[in-house]
């Protein structure tokens, strides 16, 4: 039977979503936690893979297994099993059909800026902090160049091996509550540090260094080398993937109707 399951994490403590042979990851504490209650090994196949440091909120994953477990038991047996920083939300099982990488129609990060002159003391591991004044309205309208589907190379690490650098950006929407300076992006799909680049060239723009246009040109250049720095991964939480209704599974990962 396959199970899909909703996993919020904070990754601080993990070298990255993806198992390794050596050191924590979100991987191999969700496996390890789930295999000890079906009572045999078995591997996740999530929606989309996250960097070390950065966090969840709704993570997807599917499974196989033979054995007979509710999702009651599989939610509650593998949260007794998983350290504080990991929570499976849900389970349930799905059409052997379903495949959380594959049936995602889209994906949706969040990255928070701490904009004040003084450093944080509280949730130092899921804001980046920005001592100099941001102008949210310029980011915004900066950021309007990515939307729609474009060749992002100049977004991208070297270390990307996606097979070509086109994506489709949904929307992205970059606003100020208070002291925070809040980016939302929306695509298809993301290239390696997709998102902590296209932070790293709005926060010039923030600051008045570039002008509103620069972020489209450098898109329209393909360059990575002239783009800004990839943004600290403390500030991304990966919000989730979005599939269609017909999975049957919760609004949080469901598309709009």
């Amino acid at each position: 039977m396959r199970f899909a399951a909703g996993i919020e994490y904070d990754g601080a403590a993990f070298l990255g979503w993806q198992r390794l042979a050596e050191g924590p990851t979100v991987q191999g504490a969700v496996e390890q936690a789930l295999s000890f209650v079906v009572n045999h090994p078995l591997e996740v196949v999530c929606a989309g893979r996250t960097d070390a440091g950065v966090h969840a909120r709704c993570q997807v994953v599917h499974f196989d297994t033979e054995s007979v477990r509710t999702p009651y038991a599989l939610r509650q047996g593998g949260n007794s099993r998983l350290p504080r920083g990991v929570a499976i939300l849900w389970a349930q099982a799905v059409d052997p059909a379903f495949h959380a990488r594959y049936a995602a129609r889209a994906r949706r990060y969040r990255y928070t800026i701490l904009n004040r002159p003084v450093r944080p003391a509280l949730l130092r591991d899921f804001l980046t902090w920005e001592r100099q004044p941001l102008d949210a309205g310029a980011m915004h309208r900066a950021a309007q160049a990515l939307v729609g589907e474009h060749d992002f190379s100049a977004f991208r690490t070297v270390h990307c091996q996606a097979k070509h650098a086109r994506r489709q950006v949904h929307e992205i929407q970059v606003w100020r509550e208070g002291e925070h300076v809040i980016i939302e992006v929306q695509a298809n799909a993301f290239l390696h540090h997709m998102v902590r680049n296209f932070v790293g060239s709005l926060l010039p723009v923030g600051r008045g260094e570039q002008p509103e246009g620069w972020v489209g040109r450098l898109l329209a250049g393909r360059d990575r080398a002239v783009a800004g720095p990839t943004a600290p991964s403390n500030g991304l939480v990966f919000l989730g993937p979005r599939y269609p209704r017909e999975w049957g599974l919760p609004d949080e990962v469901s598309l709009p109707d």
